[in-house]
């Protein structure tokens, strides 16, 4: 099954980035030269999805009109002759279609995700958490499309594994391995945020899934979980219960930007590994241990 279609949540308020995102979206903070949400985009293009709906709120245009033509910037810069830019610019608003729908109340994933469920309809569907990227030779959503395929179009969960004692962090997964695909789980359970000793394994959920569109029902069926919110766990758990649901171990390194520490370090990583910033970073980082006497 072509999967065409992703939803990515972007309506959160982004506390911990203010005061910078007072009035700018946390997705559009940026990683050396785009904004983080343009990474997260360019995966789901590169594993063939032709429509992102964005979960937004209020204060959200900026990600929504970043993906739109601006044609009074496209004719200053084509009248100054500025024609790399001229086309970046227009290559972003061409990238893909979007739409727009407003989650009014922040009341968890899972209900993030049903606000798409007018636009979605009855095709599977991929979706990507707009903090988290990841860096991979083959798109993470295109590796779960392929797994998703080879097992009768069901849902699948992109997995990764983590310290034993960093699971009351992630969503965590169990499940047996597939005898054909060791990096293929047929889930059990999901458990949000276990403590380390009640973890059934250390294999978490950082933010990529391929779901059917039974996931509507069950999330319309759970009560509000963690944090007095529709948790996406729980739905996927209650769906879990009916049909086939997957985990699979991907390839890539994944970077969370949802926090400063781990957004520092995302900027330091994309910067080495962008052949025309690894220099620059090399160097003001040489330049700071020495500097700053650095051991």
């Amino acid at each position: 099954m072509n999967i065409k279609k992703a939803v990515i949540p972007v309506a959160g308020k982004g506390t911990r980035f203010l005061p910078a995102t007072k009035e700018i979206p946390k997705e559009m903070i940026p990683i050396v030269n785009k904004p983080m949400i343009q990474y997260v985009v360019e995966e789901a293009v590169a594993s063939g999805i032709e429509e992102i709906v964005f979960v937004t709120s209020t204060g959200k245009q900026t990600i929504e009109n970043y993906f739109d033509r601006n044609f009074e910037l496209e004719g200053f810069l084509d009248k100054n002759e500025k024609f790399e830019e001229l086309n970046l610019c227009k290559h972003i608003g061409d990238m893909i279609k979007i739409v727009a729908v407003r989650q009014k109340e922040q009341l968890g994933l899972g209900h993030a995700i049903l606000c798409a469920k007018d636009v979605v309809g009855t095709e599977n569907f991929a979706v990507l958490l707009g903090d988290d990227l990841v860096w991979s030779k083959e798109p993470v959503t295109k590796q779960l499309i392929e797994v998703s395929n080879r097992n009768y179009n069901s849902c699948v969960i992109g997995v990764m594994e983590v310290n034993k004692n960093d699971t009351d962090k992630y969503g965590i997964v169990d499940g047996e391995y597939m005898a054909e695909d060791d990096k293929t789980l047929k889930m059990k359970s999901m458990v949000e945020k276990p403590n380390p000793s009640e973890a059934p394994t250390n294999l978490a959920t950082p933010g990529r899934y391929i779901l059917t569109p039974e996931i509507f029902t069950a999330l319309e069926k759970i009560p509000r979980g963690v944090g007095g919110e529709y948790q996406l766990t729980d739905a996927i758990n209650l769906l879990a219960r009916k049909e086939d649901v997957f985990a699979h171990v991907f390839e890539g390194d994944r970077f969370d930007t949802g926090n400063i520490p781990s957004y520092l370090n995302a900027v330091v990583e994309f910067s080495l590994r962008f052949p025309e910033t690894e220099k620059i970073m090399k160097d003001i980082i040489r330049d700071k241990v020495e500097k700053y006497n650095i051991r």
